[in-house]
Order: structure tokens, then C-alpha cells, then sequence
């Protein structure tokens, strides 16, 4: 019986994300300083699309939608879905399912490279951040790669090492810019730390979607893979997978992916350590059903999120990185709860 409730619930858990995802994405786009009935920002959506009439918004209310709420809507459901897919990535290539994209050296690296372009480069153009963000946490990976590796071989224990290693001298780099920056710089760099969706534009926007829809190609190529890796790097070998090439492949996506999603919208803790653990308890291990589900619980969650950072202290709003925060470390706590009676 139990077992037939279980296969029951894998089936309904797509039908019912994308559902909610629907809901979530009319509910973030009537959100704000200026309320908006769900059902006519649909229509407006609709009306961009198709030349019937079906909304009676006003032109500056549409135009709230178009190049505000929309974007940012479609920003935090791709950079959810890429945080979250990276994290079950990542749990899957180090065996442990508390793993973090941030593992291998991307999100610190883009903090350093942010508070550089921040501290040393105020008068630089908007744009300079997150490409400095985006630069820097790729050059961190590729060196913590290069730490890991040796004879042509890639060690996930000297991966993790050389992860924390660089994270901990990244953070004193930041900590050294904190000190000398202005108070302007310091607040910024501060506010970005904690992630913001609210800056969101369409090429960012764009991008994001982009690297989400791409990244859930490749990731899904490799989830048998993924499958034989949970087993050991052994027994890959044995059933033929090339276990190298595999591990530097995803590290590499992944610091892709994790690194357009860190450039757009600042560092957002705790969706790609969280999401994925969530979907593998209901759904299982098989990567080809967690990749699915990861990216839209994911993408839902970001959202939701968002909503709550905009709707908690308005008309003021919160840094969504504190909403998550907020959310995962309860979820932490009740991880510890059941270890602890599982060990007692």
C-alpha cells in the first residue's frame, strides 16, 4: 500500500509544481507597492501575446508588469531553478546529500570579485559587478579544480578541501575590503552579499533562462551517470562511464550556471542545498526524476521567496537572501532533529 502511494505521489509531484509554479507567477506579478488583480495582469500578458483584449489595466500598469514585475518573476524562477540544479548536481558527484553548489568555490570567488569592482572601482559602470562577480567566481573554480587535480586525476575529497581552503582566503580578501570601503561601497557590497531580485532587467533575465534551459539539457544527458556515481567511482568505472571527464564536466557547468545565477542576482543561500534534499526525500535518488522536480521546487521556492522579501516590511523589502536564510535554517534544524534520532 505504501508503496503504491509513493508512486502515486512521483507521478502528481510534476503536475502539481508546475501548477503551483502558474499560481506563484500570477501572485508575483500583482505583488508590489502597487496591488494589481492577478486575473488582469494575465490578461495584460495575454493581450502582449495575442491581439485579444481581455485586460482593462491602465498603460502605466501594464507597463509595471512588462518591464518590472515580469522580468523580475522570470529572474528568480531561473536563477532558483539553476541554484537548485547545481545543488542536486553536487550532491550527487561528492555522495552527500548536504553538499552546496558553493562547494566548489563560485560563490565566494564572486564576492571577492564584487567587492573589488565595488571597493577599488566605484566609478565603474553598473554592469562592471556582475561581471567582475561572474570572472571571479570562475577563475575560482578553475583554480580549486587545478588544486584537486593531479596525474590526470581528480580527488572529490581534495575538491571539498581545496574549496573551503579558497572560500576562507576569499573571505579574508573581503574582509580587507570591508575595512578600507566607504560607507556608500560598504552598504552596497552588504545589500549584495545578501541577494537581490530587485534590479532585475531583461537581459539579465534572458541570460538566466537561457543558461537554466541549457544546463537542464546537459545535466539530464549525465543523470545516469550521476545514478552509477552514487554507487562509487569504482563501480562507475566498471559499467563503463568515463568518471573523469564526468566530474570535470559538471564542475564546470555548474560553476557556469552558478555563476550567471550569483552575477544577476547577488549570493542567495541555502535553494541548492535545501530544494534537492526536499525532492530526493519524496521522489528518490534517480537523477533523471531530481533534476525535473529540483528545478521547478526550485524555481518555486525563489518565487515565493521574492514574493515574501517584497510583501513582509512593505513598503519596504528584504533582501531575498534573508527570506532564504529564513526558511532554510529551520529546515536545517529539523535535518539535525531526525539524525539525532536516528543515531539514539
Amino acid at each position: 500500500m505504501q508503496r503504491a502511494v509513493t508512486s502515486k505521489q512521483q507521478r502528481l509531484a510534476v503536475p502539481c509544481l508546475l501548477l503551483l509554479l502558474t499560481l506563484c507567477s500570477l501572485l508575483s506579478i500583482s505583488t508590489g507597492p502597487l496591488s494589481i488583480d492577478p486575473l488582469q495582469a494575465l490578461g495584460s500578458l495575454l493581450d502582449t501575446l495575442t491581439p485579444a483584449n481581455l485586460s482593462t489595466l491602465a498603460p502605466h500598469e501594464r507597463l509595471i508588469i512588462e518591464n518590472v514585475r515580469l522580468p523580475r518573476t522570470l529572474l528568480a524562477m531561473a536563477t532558483g531553478a539553476l541554484l537548485a540544479m547545481c545543488g542536486a548536481v553536487m550532491q550527487g558527484l561528492f555522495r552527500n546529500p548536504l553538499a552546496d553548489p558553493g562547494i566548489i568555490g563560485v560563490s565566494s570567488g564572486a564576492a571577492l570579485g564584487a567587492a573589488v569592482c565595488l571597493v577599488l572601482l566605484p566609478a565603474a559602470p553598473t554592469f562592471a559587478v556582475p561581471v567582475s562577480a561572474f570572472v571571479f567566481g570562475l577563475g575560482t573554480t578553475v583554480l580549486i579544480y587545478r588544486l584537486a587535480s593531479h596525474n590526470g586525476s581528480t580527488s572529490v575529497p581534495l575538491l571539498l578541501l581545496a574549496g573551503v581552503a579558497i572560500a576562507a582566503l576569499a573571505g579574508a580578501g573581503i574582509g580587507l575590503l570591508n575595512y578600507i570601503a566607504s560607507d556608500t561601497a560598504l552598504r552596497d557590497l552588504s545589500l549584495w552579499q545578501m541577494g537581490a531580485i530587485a534590479g532585475a532587467t531583461w537581459p539579465y533575465t534572458l541570460l538566466s533562462l537561457a543558461a537554466a534551459l541549457g544546463l537542464f539539457v546537459l545535466f539530464r544527458r549525465d543523470a545516469r551517470s550521476l545514478d552509477a556515481l552514487l554507487l562509487g567511482e569504482s563501480e562507475a568505472r566498471h559499467l563503463g562511464i568515463d568518471t573523469q571527464g564526468l566530474k570535470r564536466r559538471l564542475v564546470i557547468l555548474c560553476a557556469l550556471g552558478v555563476g550567471i545565477a550569483v552575477a544577476a542576482t547577488g549570493i542567495i543561500g541555502f535553494i541548492g542545498l535545501v530544494v534537492p534534499h526536499l525532492v530526493r526525500m519524496v521522489s528518490g535518488a534517480a537523477h533523471h526524476k531530481l533534476l525535473v522536480q529540483s528545478a521547478l521546487a526550485g524555481a518555486l521556492l525563489l518565487a515565493l521567496a521574492d514574493i515574501l522579501a517584497r510583501s513582509l516590511i512593505a513598503p519596504a523589502e528584504m533582501p531575498v537572501g534573508l527570506v532564504t536564510a529564513l526558511l532554510g535554517a529551520p529546515f536545517f534544524v529539523f535535518l539535525l532533529i531526525k539524525q539525532r534520532h536516528k543515531l539514539g
